[in-house]
């Protein structure tokens, strides 16, 4: 038995030692797995005024610099998400996948619907189908595409294909979390479907994220009065509503 006083032998200390290294080795392997989370807060104005719901702001992060490209998670066949056509609109408006990956398109009015997105992302035409009936589109690159429906102009949503993990929707509250970020830096990108083009890419900006969970910010954005313009398939103005159109016909 060691007496009081007496000093720990060698072999006690070596083992303290390493004990204490592999602990924090074991810590620093856990932090670089889970990452940091990150917080941010958007305020949304229409004039002069709050907009109370804040939600649907949609923020990604793309590493700059030395800093490596996260590992991007392939989408699961089990959990593809949809965009489903009830009551003459694309329900939810807004989807993020990861690039590669797909979306549905179900029918569920008892009419015909014929999505497409000619404009910048995907560029695709799902043609004329029935109630009850589905299509499914890749997104195989990057971009953020604005869905339409030939038939009902009042039809919009929009999907955007990322190639990061690092990405998070904003709550009503305008309340955002991206989780398990590594640390190093990046560029700050967001879109919301209401806010100018020129606006978002001003509200871009670098940051460097620490190995600690943080606040990087808050994003004031102005809401735009005017929709987005746009043609039918064809590019023309979209024809009145005809009841006797087959688009039209109820099962």
């Amino acid at each position: 038995m060691r007496r009081f006083g007496q000093f720990p032998s060698a072999s006690f200390l070596i083992f303290l030692y390493c004990t204490l290294v592999s602990a924090q080795v074991v810590d620093s392997d856990r932090s670089s797995q889970t990452g940091v989370n990150l917080k941010a807060k958007v305020q949304l104005t229409k004039g002069e005024h709050r907009v109370k719901d804040a939600s649907n702001l949609v923020i990604w992060l793309t590493p700059t610099g030395n800093t490596p490209a996260p590992t991007m998670v392939p989408q699961q066949p089990s959990r593809i998400p949809q965009l489903v056509q009830k009551d003459k609109s694309f329900q939810p408006s807004l989807l993020v996948i990861p690039a590669g990956g797909k979306v549905e398109f179900p029918n569920h009015d008892p009419f015909f619907h014929n999505v497409f997105s000619l404009f910048d992302g995907k560029r695709f035409d799902l043609g004329l189908y029935e109630s009850g009936t589905t299509r499914f589109v890749q997104f195989d690159k990057p971009g953020i595409s604005f869905i339409f429906c030939n038939i009902h102009a009042q039809m919009s949503a929009v999907v955007i294909a990322l190639n990061t993990p690092y990405y998070a929707i904003s709550n009503p509250r305008g309340e955002i979390e991206i989780r398990g970020v590594s640390p190093g830096r990046y560029l700050v990108h967001i879109f919301h479907p209401s806010v100018s083009p020129d606006e978002l890419v001003a509200a871009e900006r670098e940051i460097t994220v620490p190995p600690r969970d943080t606040f990087i910010g808050t994003f004031a954005l102005s809401e735009s009065n005017l929709e987005m313009a746009h043609k039918n398939k064809y590019g023309r103005d979209y024809d009145p509503p005809d009841p006797e159109s087959p688009a039209y016909v109820r099962p």
